[in-house]
C-alpha cells in the first residue's frame, strides 16, 4: 500500500487507515484480529481508535491484539481525546486533567507506552484553548505521543492553534487534521482543506464512505445487519439517507458499473486522491468488508469520472 507523509512532518502513514469504531461492540475480537492481519498484510500501517468507541472496548480489543497478531512497531497508532462516556452521556471535556487522564487510560488499554499520533477534539466550552494545548505539550514532552493533531475543529481555531504552538520552541505543533470528508460531505473544502494545506497539516478524511451510505447498501432500504439498523449507529447514518444522497449514490453506482468496480471503490478512490488528503480512515464491521476497502488500492479513477462525481456532489 502506498504511504504518504502527513503534511510537512516526517510521519509516514498508509493512505488507507483502519478505523475501529465497531470493535468491541459489532466486531468481536476474532473478527478484529482477522481485519488487522488483512490490513497489515496489505501494507497498511495507520490504525485509528478512540476512547469513546464502544465505551473503551475498541481500545481494549486492539490492545489485546498488539504483539499477538501484529507487532506494535509495525503500526502507526492514532488515538484521540476530548470525548468520553460518563454513564449514558458522551461528555466533551478538554481540561488538562481530563485529557491527560484519558491519554493514560488509552495507553493502559492498548498496553503500550506511547501513541504515534494523539488528536485533540475541538476545545470544550469554558476551557481555555491554551490549557488544552498545554496537555498536548505535556504528552509530547513526556514521550506518551510522538506527534499531535486536531479533529472536528474550525479553520480559524486551527490556524490560531498552529501559530500559537509555533510561537515558542518545544511546543507540540499539530501535524494532522481530522475532518469528515466524502462525496456526501464536502464542506471541509470550504475552509478546512485550504487551511490544512496552508499550515502544512496532513488531512485525515473521516467517514470517506459517507458513513457507509456510498457503498450502495442502502439503495433498497436499510439492511437488518447494517449500521443504519443498529440502535447505537442508526442515528449516525440516517442524516445521509435523504433525497440528495440518493442522487449522489446513484451517480456513484453508475460510474462503478461503467468502470467494472464497486461503488465502495469508486467513492473511496475519489476521496483518497483529493488534494491535501494524507489518508482515509475507514472502519469495517467484518473482514469481508475490509477486503473490499483494500481492493481500492488498485483503483485510480479516470479524470472524467472524478470530474463528473465532483459535479453531481457539488453543494
Amino acid at each position: 500500500m502506498e504511504t504518504r507523509r502527513l503534511g510537512h512532518s516526517g510521519l509516514s502513514v498508509s493512505r488507507l487507515g483502519l478505523g475501529t469504531l465497531t470493535w468491541g461492540r459489532d466486531t468481536d475480537e476474532h473478527e478484529a484480529a482477522e481485519q488487522l492481519e488483512l490490513f497489515v498484510g496489505a501494507g497498511g500501517t495507520l490504525v485509528d481508535t478512540a476512547p469513546e468507541y464502544a465505551d473503551g472496548q475498541a481500545e481494549r480489543v486492539l490492545g489485546d491484539l498488539l504483539d499477538r497478531v501484529v507487532r506494535r512497531e509495525a503500526l502507526v497508532l492514532s488515538g484521540r481525546a476530548g470525548l468520553g462516556w460518563r454513564g449514558e452521556v458522551l461528555e466533551h471535556d478538554t481540561s488538562r486533567r481530563a485529557l491527560l487522564d484519558q491519554l493514560d487510560t488509552t495507553l493502559r488499554r492498548l498496553g503500550t507506552d506511547h501513541l504515534d499520533l494523539w488528536t485533540l477534539h475541538s476545545c470544550s466550552p469554558g476551557v481555555p484553548l491554551e490549557e488544552a494545548l498545554g496537555a498536548l505539550d505535556s504528552a509530547l514532552s513526556s514521550g506518551r505521543t510522538r506527534y499531535v493533531g486536531l479533529a472536528d475543529d474550525r479553520a480559524w481555531r486551527v490556524g490560531w492553534t498552529v501559530a500559537h504552538q509555533r510561537g515558542w520552541p518545544g511546543r507540540a505543533v499539530p501535524v494532522a487534521l481530522q475532518a469528515e470528508y466524502s462525496l456526501l460531505r464536502r464542506d471541509a473544502e470550504d475552509e478546512l482543506v485550504p487551511a490544512a494545506d496552508a499550515l502544512g497539516l496532513g488531512l485525515l478524511a473521516v467517514s470517506p464512505l459517507g458513513r457507509g451510505v456510498l457503498t450502495g447498501k442502502y439503495r433498497s432500504g436499510v439492511p437488518a445487519d447494517s449500521r443504519g439498523a443498529s440502535p447505537h449507529l442508526g442515528p449516525f447514518v440516517r442524516p445521509y439517507l435523504d433525497e440528495r444522497a440518493v442522487g449522489i449514490v446513484d451517480a456513484v453506482a453508475t460510474a462503478a458499473d461503467g468502470l467494472g468496480i464497486s461503488p465502495l471503490e469508486t467513492a473511496l478512490a475519489w476521496v483518497r486522491d483529493r488534494p491535501g488528503v494524507g489518508a482515509c480512515l475507514v472502519g469495517a464491521r467484518t473482514a469481508a468488508q475490509l477486503r473490499g476497502v483494500l481492493a481500492t488500492e488498485e483503483v485510480r479513477l479516470p479524470v472524467e469520472i472524478a470530474l463528473a462525481l465532483d459535479d453531481v456532489s457539488a453543494r
